[in-house]
């Protein structure tokens, strides 16, 4: 599933400081928080998909090292995306 221009914006908006701060790590970090949910619906369904399973296990390592990252460096930051998001460690 790809995102329109519109939702990625909105996702950006609620998550980051505005619609444009596309480079925020709170905004990253929703961005794959979204697309690791979608990934997670599809195997649900596609248990085979071997390809996406990879994919999905890309994303998350790339959500943990941004989360990793936030968290070294502003702590509010860090527990404020994880409450938004309702992910945890």
């Amino acid at each position: 599933m790809l995102l329109t221009a519109e939702a990625k914006k909105e996702i950006f908006k609620k998550y980051g400081k505005n619609d444009a701060d596309t480079g925020s790590a709170e905004g990253q970090i929703a961005m794959f928080t979204q697309r690791i949910n979608h990934l997670t619906d599809h195997l649900k369904v596609s248990r085979k998909d071997f390809s996406t399973q990879r994919a999905l296990i890309r994303l998350v390592g790339k959500r943990r090292s941004l989360l990793d990252y936030l968290y070294k460096t502003d702590i509010t930051r860090y527990r404020a995306i994880i409450s938004q998001l309702g992910i945890r460690k």
